[in-house]
């Protein structure tokens, strides 16, 4: 498959243009994501239609606590990704690429849309495991055969991604968690072979098209864990996102090539505790904790809205259309 975004330059080299990288690819060779490689002066995708993981997950598990609450959402993944996190979680698809001789059976974007259509409670279709830009062509086809369908499309994705190929998404994409690595760009420089400001960007960019977001903040100690810098994050997300974007505040775990040991309990309290005075909603995951940090709870009069037991969610005091029962204070979250 011709990938979509780039640029043919001098002597057959191209620049793909669909991450903030902008790779400048020799012939015979590929860009930062290993997923692009150029062929005679074309930019080609690699494993398009490849999927390495998928179920039928809970929609919190994205996470997403505010977007279709208690439902359920078909999730499919690939292979590779355009950051190098030294800690990701998920490293053993998004580190990883098959061989490109391997015999290896690929989906088209009907076929995948066939299956979340017949799937049991299912709302839609979400775009996780593996960072999806690097499948952006796939994405993008089927989230427009899904949204024919009737079906949600949901994005999980790191929000390293240029604007052009965002903005086209956005007329497919009802709701993305974006991960927010850090507030300082040379943890992004160093930790995660990318940059901080293009992040911010794409989190303004689906606010101001009016799309569902939620944040995940994945915790490690003394590497992001600053109560100062992280301050200054919640403040940024207060100041341009606004004060009811959900923030997921995540718990480390030791994995792919850091060794750092998981985030103290505490530390995540207190992280929260600093993000309440400036946000709405701010939850802890990763924790497996049943009472701190879990349900919704109204800004306004306190009424627990929500109550989540790991996955399991309990619509307590949020009426129909997503508002407080109590005192009218809404819409919370989005509901079918």
């Amino acid at each position: 498959m011709e990938a979509k975004y780039y640029e043919r330059l001098k002597n057959g080299f191209v620049q793909c243009t669909l991450c903030p990288h902008k790779c400048k690819i020799r012939p015979g060779s590929r860009g930062i994501c290993k997923t692009r490689n150029n062929e005679n002066g074309n930019l080609k995708v690699n494993f398009s239609g490849l999927i390495a993981s998928s179920g039928l997950d809970p929609i919190e598990k994205k996470p997403l606590f505010h977007f279709y609450p208690g439902s359920k959402i078909y999730s499919i993944g690939g292979y590779g990704c355009n950051l190098h996190c030294s800690f990701c979680q998920n490293y053993e698809i998004s580190q990883y690429l098959p061989d490109l001789t391997e015999n290896y059976k690929t989906y088209e974007a009907k076929e995948i849309v066939t299956k979340a259509s017949i799937l049991p409670q299912n709302i839609g279709i979400a775009y996780t495991y593996n960072e999806p830009t690097v499948f952006f062509e796939l994405m993008l086809e089927t989230s427009l055969i899904a949204q024919k369908n009737g079906l949600k499309n949901v994005m999980v994705s790191n929000g390293y991604i240029s604007q052009a190929p965002l903005e086209e998404l956005l007329n497919t994409i009802d709701a993305f968690n974006i991960d927010l690595k850090s507030f300082n760009d040379g943890f992004y420089k160093t930790l995660t072979g990318g940059r901080l400001k293009p992040v911010l960007e794409s989190l303004k960019t689906i606010v101001k098209h009016g799309k569902h977001l939620e944040i995940a903040f994945l915790v490690i100690p003394g590497l992001n864990d600053s109560s100062n810098e992280a301050g200054q994050m919640f403040k940024w997300i207060c100041d341009h996102l606004g004060n009811d974007i959900p923030l997921h505040i995540n718990r480390y775990y030791p994995a792919y090539q850091m060794s750092v040991a998981p985030t103290p309990p505490e530390t995540l309290f207190k992280l929260r505790e600093l993000a309440l005075e400036t946000l709405n909603f701010v939850y802890i995951g990763n924790l497996h904790h049943p009472n701190i940090g879990m349900n919704t709870i109204c800004p306004s009069c306190s009424s627990t809205l929500i109550e989540r037991t790991g996955y399991q969610t309990h619509l307590k005091l949020i009426d129909s259309s997503g508002f407080c029962k109590i005192c009218g204070y809404g819409p919370v979250v989005k509901m079918a």
